[in-house]
């Protein structure tokens, strides 16, 4: 949201670092766990992005190559920032634990409460409104993971983490369970210092990876990532990976689960973040089992709405066909799976069919000859 644009002008540096201690202040009252200030330049973001992009590792994340240098340089993207604001809001909740019943659906933590969108921006805008009545010069723009912005390197600039191995922001208080976002701002704030990485030798996240989507520690294939692959992914999931998934059918935690420290985590004050619809404990067949009009009402204000009905069914067929065959619970998997053979999406049937493979029911040639020409575009993003 772009807020009122009044001429820049110079504050003393004095005057600068008594104002940070005050914005920090303000965004703990707002429920911010933490505030951090950094530069405007990122020229090693900027080279990596470079690489990243040029592997070819974003998928059919079109936009992450979209928008030039704009990206990577603050100052492109919002005209006058000197500076930017960071914010870290945690979402933890230590009582939300990894599925070992295969027939329970395994939902991304964070996506499992109210969409924190429109939380984190409304607390940026007041905490901006607050800065404002200070300095009514003061021009601005609030963002969170709603814009060409590189958010982990300017939090990592702003000292309120470091870059994980698994490519997310760490605190040793706090994880990597939180939301984080941004004020660009035209006041010339002096960056904080950054904190070293305490990732040491361990290798947990990279390890428990179910699809092995880290080339490297610090480099994520997005192509690989389970993440990516139930939401970013608007096409058919590639065959090699939906074993692999197991349960997990929105997003994936196990590089954060395993994660050393999220032991310290704390859970989260804000209610808007508890499980809704009983995301933490429900099992595939009844998600599986919703109406579209079911889905759009549990799931209006949820990040989940975003992927849409027949996305959702496509992410649960694989999760159902990956209930072990022959248990208890095969013979629920199956039922629910023939209830949706016929549905109006070829999406839907492939996925559907594929399960129902697994189970022993129809063949895997059944399965994937529909439509070769998806899978194939998909294995080759290029």
């Amino acid at each position: 949201m772009l807020c009122k644009l009044g001429k820049m002008f110079d504050m003393h540096a004095n005057e600068l670092t008594a104002l940070k201690e005050k914005i920090r202040e303000w965004g703990t009252a707002l429920g911010f766990d933490a505030i951090g200030f950094a530069g405007v330049d990122l020229p090693a973001a900027e080279n990596n992005l470079a690489a990243w992009l040029a592997a070819g590792a974003h998928g059919t994340m079109n936009y992450m190559a979209a928008h030039g240098s704009k990206r990577t340089r603050p100052s492109e993207l919002v005209e006058g920032t000197r500076s930017v604001i960071t914010a870290r809001m945690n979402y933890g909740d230590s009582a939300i634990v990894l599925h070992t019943d295969a027939g329970k659906a395994q939902v991304a933590r964070y996506a499992l409460g109210r969409d924190y969108h429109s939380l984190l921006r409304g607390r940026l805008q007041k905490l901006a409104t607050r800065i404002e009545t200070e300095v009514p010069t003061m021009s601005y723009r609030v963002y969170t993971d709603s814009a060409p912005v590189m958010e982990v390197d300017l939090a990592v600039q702003s000292g309120i983490g470091w870059r994980g191995k698994n490519t997310l922001l760490l605190d040793r208080d706090a994880g990597s369970w939180f939301f984080i976002g941004e004020i660009f701002c035209s006041l010339a704030f002096a960056p904080d210092e950054p904190v070293t990485d305490h990732c040491g030798t361990c290798t947990a996240c990279l390890d428990a990876c179910p699809t092995q989507a880290f080339d490297a520690a610090y480099k994520l294939d997005a192509r690989r990532c389970i993440s990516y692959l139930t939401i970013e992914n608007k096409d058919a999931i590639p065959l090699e990976f939906r074993p692999a998934m197991g349960n997990r059918m929105y997003g994936c935690d196990d590089c954060q689960t395993v994660c050393p420290w999220n032991r310290f985590a704390p859970d989260t004050r804000e209610a808007d973040f508890a499980a809704r619809n009983a995301l933490g404990d429900i099992s595939l067949v009844e998600l599986f089992g919703w109406s579209e009009a079911e889905f759009e009402s549990r799931f209006a204000g949820s990040a989940i709405r975003r992927i849409g009905y027949v996305r959702w069914l496509r992410n649960i067929a694989v999760a159902l066909g990956n209930v072990p065959a022959g248990s208890e619970a095969s013979v629920a998997a199956i039922t629910a799976l023939k209830s949706r053979a016929d549905h109006s999406s070829d999406l839907v049937r492939e996925h559907v069919a594929w399960a129902l493979s697994r189970h022993g029911v129809g063949s895997l040639s059944m399965a994937t000859g529909r439509d070769e020409s998806l899978h194939h575009s998909l294995h080759d993003p290029g």
